[in-house]
């Protein structure tokens, strides 16, 4: 068996720009494969497929502490840890999605109308899932730019400035998603209560709710990558690890454990809870209603 690697700081190969710890990585690595089963048990137990995104989340997040995990045994760490890296820094954009998903299906289930402002339930969730996926493709440029500097020459420092530079783009743009979308779940949450159905009334709260506080959370985090580089390579948030279990692994395992606690397929439960695939008319099908609509404005 690999032994562990020594810490060395002053090593230009270090994975890290700390010492980091072990048992931490091998309990985050614990922690989220048993929201990947839980997830993935509840997927098929409630029949819902759309929930294929957070366990995708699980399952990055899973890789990422692995990785980290085997990154402090003499096996290649630079480079696993790189790996790791660009997991983490892109795995909370799967629970952004999930969110975006969630919330097009409770309008579609308790609000009559069936939209918000105006937009239809099945284009909210179109709208900001593509959204979601714009700020993944920017973030994740910024993430392999800034992870595949080797930082021993001048062009290096330059890659890594701008992938960073990039990365926060891509973070920043995501706020401002989560922001717009914030005041959305906002605004259903008043259109819901509006109505009163017993059954629904009581029930509509387990989903909004836990949205609330992943995307609060999912803020934090955002938060703390902003704020990440920005004022340098060597500020406590990048030479102490604590900061990083604190504001980015725990509130990311916390929203998985929200949404497996509190997991909205037991309160949307049945056809009316989904986006039914639309069908297209055969082409007897139009000659008919053609034949039929003058008659039926005599």
């Amino acid at each position: 068996m690999p032994s562990l690697s020594i810490c060395n700081l002053s090593d230009e190969n270090s994975p890290y720009n700390y010492c980091a710890s072990l048992p931490a990585a091998q309990t985050f690595t614990i922690l989220y494969a048993l929201a990947a089963i839980a997830h993935f048990t509840q997927a098929i137990h409630y029949r819902k497929r759309f929930c294929w995104v957070i366990i995708m989340a699980c399952l990055w997040e899973t890789a990422s502490f692995a990785l980290r995990w085997l990154s402090l045994y003499d096996i290649n760490p630079l480079s696993l840890s790189e790996y790791s890296q660009i997991l983490v820094m892109l795995a909370p954009l799967w629970i952004n999605a999930f969110c975006y998903m969630i919330l097009g299906r409770v309008v579609l289930y308790f609000i009559p109308e069936q939209r918000v402002w105006g937009v239809s339930a099945r284009r909210l969730s179109l709208i900001f899932v593509l959204l979601d996926v714009l700020a993944f493709g920017v973030q994740a440029t910024g993430a392999v730019l800034a992870n595949n500097s080797d930082g021993n020459s001048q062009n290096s420092d330059k890659q890594l400035k701008l992938g960073l530079h990039i990365y926060q783009g891509g973070v920043g743009m995501q706020e401002f998603f989560i922001v717009i979308f914030f005041a959305i779940t906002i605004r259903a949450h008043i259109e819901i209560s509006r109505f009163h159905n017993t059954f629904r009334e009581q029930n509509w709260r387990k989903v909004i709710f836990p949205l609330y506080a992943v995307l609060v959370l999912i803020t934090i985090r955002v938060i703390f990558r902003l704020c990440e580089y920005s004022g340098g390579f060597d500020t406590g948030l990048i030479t102490q690890e604590k900061w990083f279990y604190i504001l980015e692994a725990g509130p990311m395992w916390i929203c998985l454990t929200l949404f497996s606690l509190i997991h909205p397929g037991s309160v949307l439960v049945g056809p009316k809870s989904e986006f039914q695939k639309k069908q297209k008319k055969s082409k007897k099908e139009l000659d008919l209603e053609k034949q039929v609509s003058p008659s039926s404005s005599l």
